[in-house]
């Protein structure tokens, strides 16, 4: 009998120690609720308010100046060119947006600005650019793309938004990019990008794919919101968000996904700035 019960006590021990373990590798951080206000119930451009026929090419700053105009949020893509300058686009190539068969980092700022976006007289922007043209008229979420210099990348876009006077959160797929934030820059507001497992499509391995899908990599960072697509949610990605994380969801093509999250990205349709509370 008495093994017995102490055997129970040492089961009910390892399962307290596993549930435990679990909650320490998917909690969020904290946040005020000062720092969620811009951010909160509210809708954002995704790369600008960019129209579907590309006359208004995205993350340009034509698109930027149209979403801040209307109020609207704004959601944009950093990475550095090959002189290191920071430049606003989304994909790694060029060859979608520019029709060029190249990487974005393999261009200096002077070659990517002799390109045209979508064939229309846009061309690839600074992000000091762009934080100039949008003047604090709406926050912007800055995604941080993962790259080969991804502390460089880090370090500058943080030295131009200490700079900037309006509202600004950051996010990245890479924890290691926001768990930079954490350490170097705990003042701004972060998050953690995420797909679920089985949409990472061969970018990485099965078993990391179902890391990152599964937000497990949270202990790194204490991502304080979670940006995940618009998907069924694995348990611990609700559990991360049961426990305090902004819950902000992409790409939003109709305004039911207002329901249920705090922060949603959206494109292709003109929502609300701000919606109610569902």
């Amino acid at each position: 009998m008495k093994k017995q019960v102490n055997a129970a006590k040492l089961a009910a021990f390892a399962g307290a120690a596993a549930v435990g373990g679990f909650i320490y590798l998917i909690a969020p951080g904290k946040i005020r609720k000062k720092q969620k206000s811009p951010f909160q119930n509210r809708n954002f451009a995704h790369r600008g308010l960019h129209k579907r026929d590309k006359s208004v090419p995205e993350n340009s700053l034509a698109a930027f100046e149209r979403a801040a105009s209307y109020g609207y949020g704004i959601e944009l893509d950093v990475q550095l060119s090959k002189d290191g300058q920071v430049v606003v686009f989304h994909d790694d190539t060029l060859n979608r947006v520019c029709g060029v068969d190249a990487r974005v980092d393999s261009k200096t700022l002077a070659e990517l600005q002799q390109l045209s976006l979508c064939g229309t007289d846009e061309t690839i922007p600074l992000f000091s650019d762009v934080l100039k043209t949008v003047r604090g008229r709406g926050a912007i979420i800055v995604e941080l793309k993962n790259g080969k210099r991804n502390k460089e990348l880090c370090e500058k876009t943080y030295a131009l938004l200490r700079r900037y006077t309006g509202d600004y959160c950051i996010e990245s797929f890479n924890p290691f990019i926001v768990r930079w934030f954490k350490i170097n820059a705990p003042e701004v507001v972060r998050g953690q990008l995420a797909n679920p497992p089985k949409d990472y499509n061969g970018e990485v391995k099965p078993v990391t794919g179902f890391i990152l899908g599964n937000v497990l990599l949270n202990f790194l960072a204490r991502p304080q919101f979670i940006a995940y697509k618009i998907a069924p949610k694995p348990f611990p990605v609700k559990l991360c968000e049961a426990l305090g994380a902004m819950k902000v969801c992409w790409t939003s093509h109709e305004w039911a996904n207002e329901k249920g999250n705090d922060t949603v990205i959206f494109e292709f349709y003109k929502p609300k700035l701000k919606f109610d509370k569902h």
